[in-house]
Formats: C-alpha cells, structure tokens, sequence
C-alpha cells in the first residue's frame, strides 16, 4: 500500500498549502528552507502542532534542513529554517538547529527517508500513556507499519531518546514517544506530513474505542490479506487521467 492512498483529508490540506513535492531541493538549501517552513505553517493550521511544539527537517545534498530551536510553527519562515551538514556542522542560516537534531539523523540512517515530522499531536500523546503500542485497528495503518510502537520516556534531545526512535523507525514510517508526541518519516515533506496526519487519525480511532471497550486488532492474516489485495489492485496508486 502507498501513502498516497491513505492520505486523510487533513494531511492533503497540509499538504496542497505547502506546496510539497520532492522536487526543487537545491544544494544549498533554499527551497527546502522555504518548504519546511510552509510544512510548520500547516502542521499548526491543522492544529497537529502547538507553539513551538515540534520540529520539520528535509534531506538535501550533503544534510538536511531543519527547523531552528524555539520557532513558532504558525509563524515560520525560511529564516527559521537552518541547513546542517552531514559533518553536524552549520551550513546555512543562523539559528541553533532544533534540541531534537540527534533524532532526525537517526531516522535518516534509511536512505529511503527524505523528510521527518515530529509533533506532539495530542491524541498520539494520549495513546502513550495508556500503552506500550497503538494496534493496528484499521488497514489504513499499514501504510505507517501496521502496528506502531510507544518508545518508553527519555528526556527530548537526549541520545537514548533518538536511538530508541532511530530502531523504532527502521522497521516503521511512525513512532509514538511515551509522554512526548509522535515522529513520522516519508520519501519527501508531503509524505511525511500525510503519515503525520494518518497517524494521529488511527490514535484518534483508538482512543475512542477504548472508551467504549477492549478495541479489536487486525490480525496478521488480515492484515496480509489486505497488503495482498492492495498490490494486486493498486490500491492508493496515483494514476494519471
């Protein structure tokens, strides 16, 4: 299954006023500065972000382009965007990169990873402290991974915080940490925002289930079951008119 067919209708909004696509990310960093910070302007239009509760980074040559520290999502501009080299170093702009630098790396240890959103989104923050994982209650969430897993607490910024993400993430395009919020990955900013979005949408789903009783899960045969139906029918493929 593919992102695209799980997009819920937040994240296409997120998405379209940004503007995304993975194109147009020059060496230096430019346009993936602008990008990011239109990705921050939606995430807190849609209310997925708080203040300056999260931080945005895209992969561009030689590093990645990442929200600076303490930036105001609903208010970001480029200049709130600082470019980081591979080496860690400064290489464009002139604010600190965001205390959770450590953690987008990680995730960029897969080279499949071209941008990562991190949010404290607050149905995700609400499934952490009610358990260890969040089931896969819907098909939709296999698009994340299927079932998704709540990383115990570390302080934000530390290294035991962004290697546990880094593992939870090599198998998953999504993590919830426990007490903190949430972190999605995808092949650009677009999709990233999109599993951000489908994400928080399956925690919503479950926190309302579990209201009302034990939810029930998918199982394996189900879920292979519909992975099955998906690529025999190209379900979510984006097919041009």
């Amino acid at each position: 299954m593919t992102g695209a067919g799980t997009t819920r209708p937040d994240a296409a909004r997120a998405s379209d006023a940004a503007g995304l696509d993975a194109a147009g990310l020059d060496a230096g960093g430019s346009d993936a500065r602008e990008r990011v910070a239109a990705v921050c302007r939606a995430l807190a239009a849609d209310g997925l972000v708080k203040g300056t509760a999260g931080n945005v980074s895209v992969r561009v040559d030689g590093g990645i382009a990442i929200t600076a520290t303490g930036v105001v999502f609903a208010e970001a501009v480029a200049d709130d965007v600082v470019v980081v080299g591979d080496d860690r170093r400064l290489v464009r702009g002139s604010l600190a990169p965001s205390s959770e630098l450590d953690l987008h790396l990680a995730a960029y240890a897969d080279d499949a990873v071209g941008a990562v959103v991190h949010t404290h989104a607050p149905a995700a923050v609400a499934v952490s402290l009610i358990s260890d994982r969040l089931p896969c209650v819907h098909y939709q969430q296999l698009t994340l991974g299927g079932e998704i897993e709540v990383v115990p607490f570390s302080v934000f910024g530390s290294r035991e915080l962004a290697e546990a993400t880094g593992d939870a993430l090599s198998s998953a395009n999504a993590v919830i940490l426990a007490h903190h919020g949430a972190v999605t990955t995808g092949r650009d900013l677009a999709d990233a925002v999109a599993h951000t979005a489908l994400l928080e949408w399956a925690c919503d789903i479950y926190l309302r289930a579990r209201a009302a009783g034990e939810p029930a899960e998918l199982s394996p045969a189900q879920q292979a079951d519909v992975v099955a139906a998906a690529v025999a029918t190209g379900y979510g493929q984006k097919h041009e008119a």
